[in-house]
């Protein structure tokens, strides 16, 4: 309590002008973006960073977009101090034509209000377009490989061609063909196929469209998807609340798989926290663990324990946290 009263006196005696501008601070990468020349139809993402400079904890009460072509997402609101996540602004080129920036409002708090305002900028050209806007590859289990395909269309009194396109690190492969020619039009098809040992995670990234114009030689293209684990653990967090040390108690995760699999050894660093044997036998789609617990020490109780499985080289890790009393 003294350290929030501390802060709201620190900003009270800062004046108003202070007060209207201390969330900028907070956007230690810039305010603005500029997606630069974009075909008709393109979707465009930026990420803004957003660190909690402050003391306490801060959050994202509201955000409020200058356009309907713009939507957002926050993976959180509450930032702890030194806390950091990324406002992610999609911008869809097909809603306007022409150059276009857009005011996206940022509004903190909740003890003193603060907002800031974030820019992003683009110019959509008619006479190329996507159909659709994106790739979007879907969210898969590893291994698998989806394709998706997106046309690309020009018209007008230029040549206009594709000549290559780069991926850069994304674990996809992408081609493309030219599906017709002819007087003030060209069409081409773009291809992209997840390779098969894509690692876990989500995908939100572009591929680059190499071109024959000058004004414009480069044409970033969204590409959307996600792979899947083949295992999930639950609950991740043991979460472990008034633990008494030597006061003995199990606790049980489970683990589901996208396949039959079997547990074939658990590893943990500290002898107080121990799978019980024998460990489940056969295989699978759900296998339970239990562990038994018993500290041997007060204080702070953080380990991890590491779960091999038969489907995964990569081992599960389920995090103990708590704190244990006398």
């Amino acid at each position: 309590m003294r350290i929030i009263g501390m802060f709201l006196a620190f900003f009270a005696c800062q004046g108003g002008a202070f007060a209207q501008g201390w969330a900028e601070k907070m956007f230690r990468e810039g305010l603005t973006h500029n997606f630069g020349t974009v075909p008709r139809g393109a979707q465009l993402v930026h990420k803004f960073p957003v660190t909690n400079i402050y003391s306490v904890p801060m959050e994202i009460m509201t955000v409020v977009p200058g356009c309907s072509c713009i939507s957002f997402t926050i993976p959180k609101r509450t930032l702890d101090p030194r806390e950091t996540v990324t406002v992610d602004i999609r911008m869809d080129a097909s809603r306007f034509v022409g150059p276009k920036t857009v005011g996206i409002r940022i509004s903190v708090g909740p003890e003193f209000l603060s907002s800031a305002e974030i820019r992003v900028s683009a110019v959509s050209r008619a006479d190329v377009v996507f159909n659709p806007g994106e790739i979007n590859l879907g969210t898969v289990s590893a291994g698998a490989q989806p394709t998706a395909k997106i046309e690309v269309e020009y018209a007008g009194t230029f040549n206009w061609s594709l000549l290559e396109l780069t991926v850069g690190t994304l674990p996809v492969l992408a081609t493309f063909k030219e599906l017709y020619r002819r007087p003030g039009q060209v069409g081409y098809e773009i291809t992209v196929t997840l390779k098969p040992d894509a690692p876990q995670g989500t995908i939100k990234d572009f591929i680059y469209l190499k071109t024959n114009d000058t004004q414009t030689p480069i044409v970033p293209l969204l590409i959307l998807g996600g792979i899947a684990s083949e295992l999930s653990l639950t609950p991740p967090i043991l979460s472990l609340v008034d633990v008494k040390m030597a006061e003995p108690l199990t606790r049980r995760v489970v683990i589901r798989g996208t396949r039959p699999f079997s547990i074939t050894r658990v590893e943990s660093a500290d002898p107080d926290i121990q799978s019980t044997s024998p460990l489940p036998t056969g295989e699978g789609l759900i296998q339970t663990l239990a562990f038994s617990i018993r500290p041997s020490r007060v204080g702070p109780l953080r380990q991890e324990v590491k779960i091999h499985t038969s489907i995964s080289q990569k081992p599960l890790v389920l995090l103990l946290d708590g704190t244990v009393l006398p």
